[in-house]
């Protein structure tokens, strides 16, 4: 893995799905009650294996996990809970209302948003954005830029940070 920081983001560029499950488990031990992370990226850029990977860090079975496209949402059991939307197939950001989107992203869980675009006037005050793509020519690598929006979310990077720092 390789990484680039600038004083708000951090980038990390994983070569193989096993180091982005990897980068999702590590972020995962940084996590607690009630935070929020906004996943943007096209389809392909790897973001159900990052959810994966934040699942592992749980100790909930990635295997488990799968992107919910058709329902929106799966609900995982773990250290924490996991909250995990997928809101590709959405037209409209108020269609959330349905879901009672309110309870899980200011509940006690953490929440992971795929499409988080979507989220429109609907987006948190405070959330981790997390920009994920593809690095052409090398299929398997993916750049994971992670943004906070908020106080809270710059210290969550904060270990991160460190960590990769040394590398």
């Amino acid at each position: 893995m390789t990484k680039q920081n600038t004083p708000a983001s951090l980038e990390i560029t994983t070569r193989k799905p096993a180091e982005t499950i990897r980068f999702g488990m590590k972020l995962a031990h940084c996590l607690g009650p009630g935070d929020i992370l906004c996943l943007l990226g096209n389809l392909g850029s790897g973001k159900t294996t990052f959810v994966k990977g934040i699942a592992k860090g749980l100790r909930i079975d990635p295997k488990a996990v799968n992107s919910p496209t058709f329902v929106l949402l799966n609900l995982y059991r773990g250290r924490l809970a996991l909250h995990h939307f997928d809101l590709y197939r959405i037209e409209q950001a108020k269609e959330l209302f349905y879901l009672d989107y309110e309870e899980y992203f200011y509940g006690q869980g953490i929440t992971v948003v795929e499409w988080a675009e979507r989220l429109k006037n609907f987006l948190p005050a405070e959330f981790l954005k997390i920009e994920l793509s593809g690095r052409a020519p090398f299929p398997s690598e993916r750049r994971i830029r992670l943004t906070p929006v908020g106080h809270h979310y710059q210290h969550i990077l904060e270990p991160l940070r460190y960590e990769y720092s040394r590398h």
